[in-house]
């Protein structure tokens, strides 16, 4: 624990590969009174009403209805990032607590990783890369050959804040894009990056030669790419998520990879996270993998500890709430 005269937050840890980055350890220890979940454990009644704020960093602490019951002070509930799956917003807002993300701060560089992803998987380049330095590499094959990226279709699944900017990126590769959202975004914004809304789901799948997941996970979104939806897909279509692992049904896509019936996938996320050692997609030579990074740059990852500063200290005062998360 820190300055006891400094408002209470709780932390997962201040260290460790469960704890908050430590490179922003001593920033926040000069705002914040920081309060580990051990620390607030073992000394539950001196500690609990003291924390006024919960800062969430990569989906801990997690808070549910006993963590609230013993936080008496608390104020706001601060997430890193912009998904908000691990949170019962409900739930939250019924102890009269509010909610704070960094959905800015995270967008450009989960676009990023997005194409990075699909430049991956088209051009075969992790397959590439151990062939070029296997030691039993004598000849590179004449007939290794990828998918082109330019002025093929990018079907978008979710066109918030980074699948808009996945669409600026694409639109640089002279792409067609076509996208699926809950609601039709405006004309100039369509035609800013020459996407064209598809209202039906089925219609994107059968027209894209690349599928991007940028959506939000919710009841509604969970399981949204299934052994239905792969089959509507082309057979030289390739399928990114940058979204959660739960979007897609695993097992449907394991079978579509080992049968052909779609080309390939990159992922950067998977349910669960790492996957099993003896998890089937780990065999398979189509698929792109990786550890769930898309904010992973040291400029997003200071730009959303900022962010929640602020967040969180505008909560203390009582003023507006920057990138606060309100119920619909």
């Amino acid at each position: 624990m820190g300055d006891q005269d400094l408002p209470g937050v709780l932390v997962s840890d201040l260290e460790g590969p469960h704890g908050i980055c430590e490179d922003h350890a001593e920033d926040l220890k000069r705002h914040f009174n920081l309060i580990t979940m051990q620390d607030f454990l073992e000394n539950k009644a001196q500690l609990g009403p003291k924390i006024q704020a919960v800062y969430i960093w990569g989906g801990r602490p997690a808070v549910n209805q006993e963590l609230l019951c013993s936080l008496p002070s608390l104020k706001i509930v601060a997430s890193a990032g912009a998904g908000l799956d691990h949170l019962d917003l409900g739930l939250v807002a019924s102890f009269g607590v509010k909610v704070a993300n960094t959905p800015h701060a995270v967008s450009s560089p989960t676009a990023d990783l997005g194409m990075a992803l699909l430049l991956a998987a088209a051009r075969r380049v992790v397959e590439g890369h151990q062939l070029a330095v296997s030691p039993h590499t004598e000849n590179f094959p004449t007939d290794y050959m990828g998918q082109q990226v330019t002025g093929a279709t990018l079907g978008i699944i979710g066109m918030g804040s980074i699948g808009y900017k996945i669409a600026q990126r694409a639109r640089a590769f002279e792409m067609k894009i076509v996208y699926h959202n809950r609601k039709r975004r405006k004309l100039e914004e369509e035609e800013a990056v020459g996407a064209i809304y598809c209202e039906r789901l089925d219609d994107l799948l059968q027209r894209s030669d690349f599928v991007m997941l940028a959506v939000s996970l919710t009841p509604q979104t969970q399981g949204l790419i299934g052994k239905r939806e792969l089959r509507l897909m082309k057979p030289t279509a390739i399928l990114i998520n940058i979204g959660r692992g739960l979007l897609v049904d695993q097992d449907a896509l394991v079978e579509a990879l080992q049968t052909g019936l779609i080309k390939a996938a990159a992922l950067d996320v998977t349910y669960p996270e790492p996957l099993p050692r003896d998890h089937p997609l780990l065999e398979l030579k189509n698929i792109t993998l990786t550890p769930h990074i898309g904010s992973a740059t040291h400029q997003a990852r200071q730009q959303m500890m900022e962010n929640l500063v602020e967040s969180i200290l505008a909560s203390l005062s009582g003023l507006p709430i920057p990138n606060e998360v309100l119920l619909k």
